[in-house]
């Protein structure tokens, strides 16, 4: 279990100025979503999200090493009566400002909240946007592999002879498929699905993603001691994460509510792991410190 944690108060786009360039591994984060968390993040209007973002994404593309990535959980809301194109915007601005738009991801919350809406059904998934400085990232796909399934039992028992050979799709894509590949594995590829629940009720924040979350993508993009980064921390749910995965945890917000509660979050653990919580200079390479 390290102890080695950077917590800072402040606004991400001016904190990270002061840390050099190509410096974090990986960056998950969950940033207010437009009009969403007055209260607390002021609720920023869809038609000026991008603007707002951009200044902060710059940061997020220096400090990311070029090896790293970076995770953005986001959704684009319902305005009178038809969903706003700012997710979309976003992305178009992020590619401009030198980001590789690599992937997306689907949350699939298994428990989101039953409604009634007249024109749409209720929302059950979110995006989760993969960001790359370069083709060429750190990418660790067997550290997040999972069970083949009971398919394989009767798919794989008798196999013609078109399943021991590569079968050329019929739609001429270029895709095949050769069945007999997977004879005796226990563990597949995941799909860019990811099946979770979410977690608000033993939370004081207002939109808690499952711990499952971030570790999925702290296996997939990380190794021990690297660093990941949330520059909208909340409640800390990736910080400890990375903290339970050996990772180093670094996180800012803005809000001195959530500052604090992630300080005793990782006290009482430390308390409770008899592990000490001050962090010092690490062989003159990289200060670790918490900031208050």
């Amino acid at each position: 279990m390290l102890n080695n944690r950077i917590i800072e108060l402040g606004d991400s786009k001016e904190v990270l100025k002061k840390y050099p360039d190509n410096y974090v591994d990986l960056i998950v984060t969950s940033p207010p979503y437009a009009d969403r968390r007055k209260n607390t993040y002021g609720g920023i209007s869809p038609d000026k999200y991008v603007e707002w973002f951009l200044p902060i994404s710059e940061q997020l593309l220096r400090v990311l090493k070029p090896t790293g990535t970076f995770i953005l959980n986001i959704k684009e809301k319902a305005e009178n009566g038809e969903r706003h194109t700012y997710v979309i915007e976003l992305i178009l601005a992020l590619r401009k400002q030198g980001w590789a738009w690599t992937e997306e991801f689907v949350w699939h919350k298994k428990n989101s909240y039953p409604g009634k809406w007249p024109n749409r059904f209720r929302d059950s998934w979110e995006r989760l946007l993969q960001f790359n400085k370069s083709k060429t990232f750190n990418m660790y796909q067997e550290n997040v592999m999972v069970p083949v399934g009971e398919w394989a039992k009767q798919r794989l028992k008798n196999l013609s002879k078109i399943d021991k050979i590569r079968d050329e799709s019929k739609s001429g894509s270029g895709f095949g498929k050769n069945i007999s590949n997977w004879v005796k594995r226990d563990y597949v590829y995941p799909t860019n699905v990811l099946y979770m629940a979410t977690e608000c009720n033993n939370k004081n924040h207002s939109a808690t993603f499952p711990i499952a979350l971030p570790e999925w993508f702290i296996k997939l993009f990380t190794k021990e001691n690297e660093i990941v980064l949330d520059p909208f921390m909340g409640s800390g749910t990736t910080l400890i994460a990375a903290n339970n995965l050996n990772r180093i945890a670094f996180g800012i917000d803005i809000q001195p509510e959530y500052y604090n509660m992630v300080i005793k979050e990782f006290e009482k653990m430390d308390i409770e792991q008899k592990i000490n919580f001050d962090i010092g200079d690490v062989d003159g390479k990289i200060e670790l410190k918490r900031c208050d």
